[in-house]
């Protein structure tokens, strides 16, 4: 498993970070660690450009800032 942190584009509030949340958490083999207004600290399996996809999708555009095995 890896450790992600993203940047993620138009979160501005509590609402937005559980939708986020929400969105990372529906994804097969990924746990958000962490999740603040901007940027999140993820764990998965998933491909990045899942997750990426994933969240553009949900209106949040996200850029992979880290990547760590």
């Amino acid at each position: 498993m890896s450790t992600l942190v993203l940047r993620i584009d138009n979160m501005h509030c509590g609402s937005c970070i559980r939708r986020v949340t929400q969105t990372l958490n529906a994804l097969p083999g990924t746990h958000a660690q962490e999740v603040r207004v901007g940027s999140a600290r993820i764990q998965t399996n998933t491909a990045p450009e899942q997750i990426q996809q994933a969240l553009t999708a949900a209106g949040y555009p996200a850029f992979v800032e880290s990547a760590a095995a």
